[in-house]
């Protein structure tokens, strides 16, 4: 994405233009008489269409193939290769993707806030999007003109600085129905010493969807001593902390652990494939909203692409993408639009109590949990 130091030819005879129509008339008209000078050997309908492509650019018309630049999308998302590879098919934007998990992508964007490298980012938990916000890293108002369900108008903030695309629930528990008859039924059983031992879950620092977890049990304790407390008990009661869902899930499969704290999407398709894995959502478990965010330092073209991104990601053919793209994963979402039919084996959030964290209020808190956590329950 280098800048040129002065504007070439073609960019200065489209200034020109625009500010003279009769110009524009006779640059369109001789561009057209060279592209068909050029095209003899072709045939006419191939000479005629590339003909009107040079005069609408010359003219000024359309600038889309010379305008555009790569779209940098940094991504923790599951289906995020299936989404830009349809996207870049659509519309024929080069797509440079950084699929990592979210604390590594939250870092990079971090080291090179002053010189921003990424141009969207895609992620799961609002907080992560607050957070840039109040540093006035994300590009604001900007919305997708679209119908939002219930889900999506709680998730869109008030200054428009970040997209919802999805719902999951933060803090799902996964347990071993072969070896686990009687799983809790509260957050305080866990600390039981029946439980000793049994426990995993994922390291907010690394894991996105862990953070959203560990500030909603601060949450629902009524602020963050409570919770650290929570935690350390959970700790001392043998808690397993590994990075990822992946991990912890490997965990609950090997016999390490009966129980896994996770994000839901991953829970319902570690049991997909286990039938002796079930799900249950303790009381409250925490909405988890996926994202998407646009780098306000970014170029402005890259701006422009990475609203038309969102945009598809929203539109039937995206929504379509997101379901299949990671069916055992990260698909396992609820939608955030009027329309769209949740995959088959999520279960209704009728009969599940579930929490709001203000984005706003814990995003800014997301270093230092996150450094607590690390330095008192994953050393």
């Amino acid at each position: 994405m280098t800048k040129a130091c002065s504007l070439p030819t073609s960019a200065r005879l489209r200034a020109r233009t625009r500010r003279n129509p009769a110009l524009a008339a006779a640059a369109a008209a001789a561009a057209v008489g060279a592209v068909v000078t050029a095209s003899a050997g072709a045939s006419g309908a191939a000479a005629a269409a590339a003909a009107a492509a040079a005069a609408t650019t010359v003219a000024g018309t359309t600038h889309a193939r010379s305008a555009v630049v790569p779209l940098v999308v940094y991504s923790a998302q599951g289906y995020d290769k299936a989404e830009t590879q349809a996207f870049q098919k659509q519309f024929h934007i080069p797509v440079q993707l950084d699929d990592n998990s979210t604390g590594p992508l939250l870092t990079q964007i971090e080291a090179s806030k002053n010189n921003p490298k990424w141009g969207l980012l895609w992620v799961d938990g609002a907080t992560a999007f607050a957070g840039l916000d109040v540093q006035h890293l994300l590009l604001r108002g900007f919305e997708p003109k679209v119908a939002w369900n219930s889900l999506g108008r709680q998730a869109v903030p008030k200054d428009e600085s970040y997209v919802p695309t999805g719902v999951t629930l933060a803090g799902a528990m996964a347990y071993d129905s072969a070896k686990v008859s009687n799983p809790p039924t509260t957050w305080s059983q866990l600390l039981s010493s029946a439980w000793k031992g049994q426990v995993g879950t994922n390291d907010p620092s690394q894991s996105g969807p862990t953070y959203p977890f560990v500030a909603g049990m601060m949450n629902y304790l009524h602020g963050v001593p409570q919770g650290e407390r929570f935690f350390s008990e959970l700790k001392a009661n043998g808690l397993l902390v590994n990075p990822t869902n992946g991990p912890t899930l490997a965990a609950l499969g090997s016999g390490q652990i009966n129980i896994a704290l996770v994000q839901s999407s991953a829970a319902i398709g570690a049991a997909l494939s286990d039938k002796s894995l079930k799900v249950r959502y303790l009381n409250p478990v925490t909405i988890l909203p996926s994202a998407i965010g646009i780098d306000a330092k970014a170029p402005k073209q890259e701006q422009v692409e990475a609203e038309k991104f969102a945009s598809y990601v929203l539109s039937a053919a995206g929504q379509k993408v997101m379901q299949s793209g990671d069916p055992t994963g990260d698909s396992l979402y609820y939608p955030v639009l009027d329309g769209v039919t949740p995959l088959k084996a999520l279960p209704s959030l009728a009969g599940v109590s579930t929490q709001n964290i203000d984005p706003y209020v814990w995003g800014p808190k997301e270093n230092m949990v996150n450094s607590w956590f690390d330095q008192n329950i994953v050393q």
